[in-house]
């Protein structure tokens, strides 16, 4: 007798079906079929071909390319942004405790050494043609000196 629930118990489950019920058959049949199917919120671009498989004379992928690289670089920017916010809060919620935000502050630090790899001393107008130049030219370094920061090698110290 004990597992049949009392006349108030009911009443309210009948309520709520009764409240319920039409709210879940609208989202089942109506909503969830004509939703967008995919997962984001925002502009979706196609990737275009890079800089460097752009013939000279094709001012439209070197355009295109141009773009891509400036949105490339706004989400990268956005990355580094809340990376160190996100540090930002664990050291001000871990005053006391610096050791369990530095997982976190070695992402932030990877990720900002990365950006400024890729970004820095671009100046304000940066553009596709001057990264992919000092991509060029850092490349070249690294090949005749070893990695950028860990000194020359002793072959080219001299020339």
């Amino acid at each position: 007798m004990e597992d049949e629930p009392n006349k108030f118990i009911r009443f309210m489950e009948s309520l709520f079906a009764l409240i319920d019920g039409p709210v879940v058959f609208f989202r089942e049949k109506i909503v969830v079929p004509n939703q967008k199917k995919y997962p984001w919120y925002h502009q979706q671009f196609r990737r275009v071909p890079t800089i460097e498989t752009c013939d000279i004379e094709d001012v439209v992928c070197r355009l295109e390319a141009d773009y891509q690289f400036k949105r490339d670089k706004m989400v990268d920017e956005e990355i580094v942004a809340i990376l160190r916010q996100r540090y930002e809060d664990c050291a001000w919620e871990n005053y006391e405790d610096k050791q369990l935000c530095l997982d976190l502050y070695k992402t932030y630090e990877d990720a900002s050494e990365a950006y400024f790899i890729k970004y820095g001393d671009l100046g304000i107008k940066c553009n596709v043609v001057n990264a992919f130049m000092k991509q060029k030219h850092r490349m070249i370094w690294e090949r005749r000196h070893g990695p950028v920061g860990s000194g020359m090698n002793e072959k080219f110290a001299t020339v």
